[in-house]
């Protein structure tokens, strides 16, 4: 099974990368960019047919290690 796990920073928590990206895209002529915010996109195969066991199972690696809960929120895409 596929899953997808997307993880950005919580509003209200500094963003240096973001600033940084938004600073270069406006210096190669893209005036228009408001706002940039990054985070991470994790692909991610689990054994098994099971969605509620694999959404578990995705949420605790996310809880354990690939998001810090305090500045980051996460979301578990499942592909069918």
């Amino acid at each position: 099974m596929k899953a997808r796990v997307t993880v950005t920073l919580k509003a209200g928590v500094l963003d240096p990368q973001g600033q940084a990206i938004e600073g270069s895209l406006k210096g190669l002529g893209f005036p228009q960019v408001a706002s940039v915010r990054q985070g991470k996109v994790f692909d991610i195969v689990v054994d098994g047919t099971d969605e509620e066991s694999a959404r578990s199972h995705l949420t605790s690696m996310c809880e354990k290690l690939l998001a810090n809960t305090v500045i980051e929120n996460y979301a578990i895409e499942i592909a069918n």
